[in-house]
């Protein structure tokens, strides 16, 4: 009887996988009752790699190619079942096919902003989106670490985790990148490039390589980007401290007249008298960052006949220009105190 059942022992003589389906990353070989026949050919297609396991230790890795399977060819396998140096009769060894290719657009982002911190203005909020590329790069340390001993293991199974990984490593990449943060939207190819970086060694670890990465979108909060656009604004009108203010007194004259025109008449009267002020208000700024910058120049306040009120109203632009960045303390400071001197 027990040769009657040896007899009706299926053997399996070739061992290969064609891919039925994207997006798996590991199969197992169906084994059932079957053994594996001695010198039985083992068919391992471009863009594929096999592993061996033995009683849950992965045993010989497989790349590209067509083997013949023999202790020869099954060095490790052979260790850890002990055979002597030639095997006569089948063995059982669960085998497990890896996709090596490129598992593209894969998607990443932030859900809800996140808090990075920035040199220039501390904690920011940031969201960001793009998407990646991997394979898999270590069948052995793959299978060990993620896939396990299911019977097929897909990029759905490991995208939540992939992601978790991006998120986690995006400020650490903002803070190597050496990219200031207003400049993070302008510079997507070198932000996406950080990213790589950062992510790689974390997805070597559990046996996956990283080709590349892409950042399509970064949002600003809405605060840092008027900032932006300041930034573009000033280099429309160029680097001029005084062409600057200039600008900036442009872009509030609208408002300051229309705040003129509220407070002290209506139609026409009210829409000079704002429009009047706004454009002395221009020409006390400018001409007070020039006075700054270029020491011959004559006393700003006593080119135009400073007021009081024409005082308070630059300290003030000149305090939200030093809470955006736009002046370091010492230069408030310095205006302030020439400023100030005009009203005693």
């Amino acid at each position: 009887m027990a040769l009657m059942d040896f007899i009706r022992k299926q053997f399996i003589d070739i061992i290969q996988w064609t891919e039925d389906a994207d997006g798996t990353l590991a199969w197992r070989f169906p084994m059932a009752d079957m053994e594996i026949q001695n010198g039985a050919a083992l068919i391992v297609r471009e863009s594929q790699m096999a592993l061996f396991v033995n009683e849950g230790k992965a045993a010989d890795v497989f790349g590209p190619g067509t083997y013949k399977l023999t202790t020869q060819t099954l060095p490790v396998l052979t260790y850890l079942k002990n055979w002597d140096k030639l095997f006569e009769s089948p063995f059982k060894s669960d085998v497990y096919f890896f996709s090596t290719r490129q598992q593209v657009d894969q998607k990443w982002g932030t859900p809800q902003p996140i808090t990075i911190r920035d040199a220039d203005f501390g904690a920011v909020r940031l969201r960001a989106f793009g998407n990646y590329i991997f394979r898999v790069a270590n069948p052995k340390l793959f299978q060990t670490e993620i896939s396990g001993t299911r019977e097929r293991y897909e990029t759905v199974d490991i995208d939540g985790q992939l992601r978790g990984l991006v998120l986690q490593n995006i400020s650490n990449a903002v803070a190597g990148s050496g990219i200031a943060f207003l400049d993070l939207a302008a510079n997507q190819l070198s932000f996406a490039q950080a990213l790589t970086r950062q992510l790689a060694p974390e997805f070597e670890k559990i046996g996956l390589k990283l080709e590349g990465m892409t950042v399509q979108n970064v949002s600003l909060p809405e605060e840092l980007q008027k900032i932006m656009d300041q930034k573009i604004g000033m280099g429309m009108v160029g680097k001029d401290m005084a062409q600057f203010m200039q600008y900036q007194t442009a872009q509030a004259i609208p408002k300051f007249a229309e705040g003129a025109a509220g407070g002290g008449g209506s139609g026409i009267a009210g829409d000079a008298m704002g429009l009047g002020a706004g454009v002395a208000l221009g020409q006390v700024l400018a001409q007070n960052l020039s006075s700054g910058l270029q020491s011959h120049a004559a006393p700003a306040a006593a080119a135009v006949g400073v007021k009081a009120e024409d005082v308070m109203a630059t300290l003030e632009k000149l305090g939200e220009l030093k809470t955006k960045g736009i002046l370091t303390q010492e230069e408030f400071d310095a205006k302030k105190a020439e400023l100030l001197k005009k009203l005693v």
